[in-house]
Order: structure tokens, then sequence, then C-alpha cells
């Protein structure tokens, strides 16, 4: 039988509904920010057969207690050469580290859109000015290392910056064990929904992102989105810490808990 931790969060008491309904017992975590230690400490009978979610700092505890699968930790997706010629931008795309950012990107007043290249959540994807990412960068540069708390932009934190591109649609899907097994509409144009559809060719498409590169991970989530260019692939995130917006989380539960008793 496999044992669920979870964190209190809006999200996972929804998917706590659906694992009730399944007839699949959990337990309820407070976690230690940055440090990721479970309050109160969970009893586990099987390290071997143990699902976390919540916050992204779990598979520090996953890790830790050799908890499988636990939390499903994933390669950064910029990395992966099967995905290269459908990622969003990603043949135009600049890597930075912090560090090199206030001598090596220009203050021309262009536009990019920048994200942590590791799946970390230290600054989520977004549109800033090249003058904004200098001094961003400037800014965390005047700290000392041992001064950020974990979580937060570092010295040596790798950023991807690309050109902004116009979105049209943008979608989350689940994949599980190869299978894309539940999805959520979740921006449409700029307005910011939350709806259980997909475009068929959307779907096609983010199967077929699952097949090409098949030793990604068992588990993940793949963010996909339509531009005036077609279907690209937008970002990959850890499924145990990523939000659920319409996702049908019965199929969820139930692919993730079959994935984890096998």
């Amino acid at each position: 039988m496999t044992q669920w931790i979870l964190q209190e969060f809006e999200d996972t008491h929804k998917l706590a509904e659906a694992l009730d309904r399944l007839g699949i017992a959990y337990t309820w975590h407070k976690v230690v920010p940055f440090v990721g230690e479970l309050i109160p400490a969970p009893i586990v009978t099987d390290p071997g057969s143990v699902i976390m979610f919540g916050s992204y700092t779990l598979w520090r505890n996953a890790k830790a207690n050799g908890y499988q699968p636990g939390v499903f930790k994933l390669r950064p997706f910029v990395q992966e050469k099967a995905w290269h010629p459908y990622l969003l931008n990603g043949a135009d795309a600049l890597f930075l580290t912090l560090r090199d950012i206030p001598t090596q990107l220009t203050d021309d007043g262009r536009e990019w859109f920048l994200r942590p290249v590791d799946d970390s959540k230290e600054e989520p994807g977004n549109v800033k000015s090249a003058g904004e990412i200098i001094r961003m960068a400037e800014r965390v540069l005047t700290l000392d290392e041992d001064e950020i708390p974990g979580g937060s932009l570092r010295h040596d934190t790798l950023l991807m910056l690309t050109k902004p591109v116009r979105i049209m649609r943008e979608w989350r899907l689940w994949a599980v064990n190869g299978r894309i097994v539940t999805y959520s509409l979740y921006k449409d144009g700029s307005r910011v929904v939350h709806r259980h559809e997909i475009d068929e060719d959307a779907l096609a498409f983010g199967q077929r992102m699952v097949d090409i590169n098949p030793g990604y991970s068992p588990a993940y989530v793949i963010d996909l989105c339509r531009t005036e260019e077609g279907l690209k692939l937008l970002e990959t995130n850890c499924l145990n810490a990523a939000g659920f917006y319409a996702a049908d989380l019965m199929k969820l539960a139930a692919a993730i808990d079959s994935f984890a008793r096998d």
C-alpha cells in the first residue's frame, strides 16, 4: 500500500478529496521552510512506497529518508536535447549565472523572459527589461552568499533569458509512467482561467513530447502553449509541487498510486 504524505495547502486539500473518494489513506504535515523537515514526523512503514505532495523542499526530506518514489525531482528541461526543437525560443536563449549578468547583459532597454534553469522556483518565470534584470542581479550580489536564505536567487543561479513571444493559450499536462493522464487550460490570451479542457492537437503534442524523451522522469508536469508559430513546450515542473488548476485529480491520484505500488 502506498503511503501518501501531504503538506497543508489549498491544492493538497483538493487532492485529499480525490484520495478520500479513491479510498487511499494519507497524513497531514507542516513543513519547515527550506529544510523540508516534517511536523509531525511521519511514521513510515515502507520507505519504498511513499509519495509526497506540497512544497518543493519536500525533495530534501524524501532524499534524506530514502523515500521512493517520494518526490520526482527533475533535470533542467532546457538541457534535454530531444526537446530543443520544440522549446519556446529555445534556440535563441541566453544562459547566464546571476553573477555574470551585470557584465554580460547589455542595458539596452530590451525585454527578456527569464526563469531559473533549475526547477527550484527561486524566481517565477516573468518578463523584465534588461535594466531591471541587471538591478535585480546587483541587489543579490551585494549580499554575502551565506546571508542568502535557501530557496532564493544566489550568485551562481543559472538563468535562461529568451525573447518574449505572444502566447495565445497555455495548458498544463500531467505525465505519469509515459502517459498523459490529465490536463488543464490555465491561460487563454491574457486571461487566467482554470478549465478542464485542451485542444486535441495540444494533447497529441504533449503526448509526443513525453514519447520522444522517455527517460526524463517517471512523472512530471509539462506546460505547453500555442503561439503564432504553433505549439511549443514552455517548461516542465515537479509534479509533487505544481499547482493543479482544473486537472482531474481522481485520474491523477489513481495513476500515481498505481505507479508507486508497482
